[in-house]
């Protein structure tokens, strides 16, 4: 069973996902916050598999309530699921790096975010990576360029930093080994390695390291 905690400051759109996703068997709702202060103390309590949490909230938005919940003893495991317009959330790039698994449109169908849900409890970080490759892209390029670094990248075999781009360029690990003429297992312990030797959270905060450290230049 997925346990799902709900983050919406909009009563209205809380309800609506409730009454969706209990309609699944797999899927279950066990608390709700009004903003980000109540998503830290409802995790915190509830200890849900799935955090679909909203970027714009009072008090203590998405973005910080995320960097809480991924720095907090016990939550290691609790993923977040981050709400956005696409259009007009410039906060996406900073929800990743704070420790969010992935990102859901605002206007997806239920489907969508049903598939979401359950690919964010697996365990996959990035919903669509393609794109969440041109969102970061798209904000990355507004910032001032980074060149390699070589300090943080030195840790990695040639192998893993080549796998590292490919991931920072949205691709699965099937998608990888076919690139690399490696098996999909392989890749994904290439990913694994990656992941340990640079500390990151997960597969969608390699995609912000590739990106920080210009491994993956944004598109313009």
């Amino acid at each position: 069973m997925i346990r799902v905690l709900l983050a919406d400051d909009e009563g209205l759109v809380r309800s609506g996902f409730k009454v969706l996703l209990d309609l699944e068997d797999d899927i279950t709702v066990v608390g709700e916050a009004k903003n980000g202060a109540e998503a830290v103390e409802k995790a915190l309590a509830t200890r849900p598999d799935v955090v679909l949490m909203d970027i714009r909230m009072p008090q203590v938005d998405g973005i910080q309530a995320t960097a809480e919940i991924a720095g907090t003893r016990g939550l290691e495991q609790v993923r977040v699921l981050i709400l956005t317009t696409y259009d007009t959330d410039e906060y996406v790039f900073d929800a990743l790096q704070a420790g969010a698994g992935g990102f859901l449109l605002k206007d997806a169908g239920p489907a969508e975010l049903l598939h979401a849900i359950r690919v964010i409890a697996a365990g996959d970080a990035l919903l669509a990576p393609r794109i969440t490759r041109r969102l970061i892209g798209r904000f990355t390029a507004r910032r001032t360029a980074v060149r390699v670094a070589e300090d943080r990248l030195a840790v990695l075999t040639e192998r893993e930093r080549e796998v590292l781009a490919l991931v920072g360029e949205g691709l699965s690990n099937q998608e990888i080994g076919a690139r690399l003429f490696l098996s999909p297992a392989t890749a994904r312990t290439h990913v694994s390695r990656a992941m340990t030797k640079l500390g990151a959270r997960d597969r969608a905060q390699l995609v912000v390291i590739a990106y920080q450290t210009g491994l993956v230049i944004p598109s313009t």
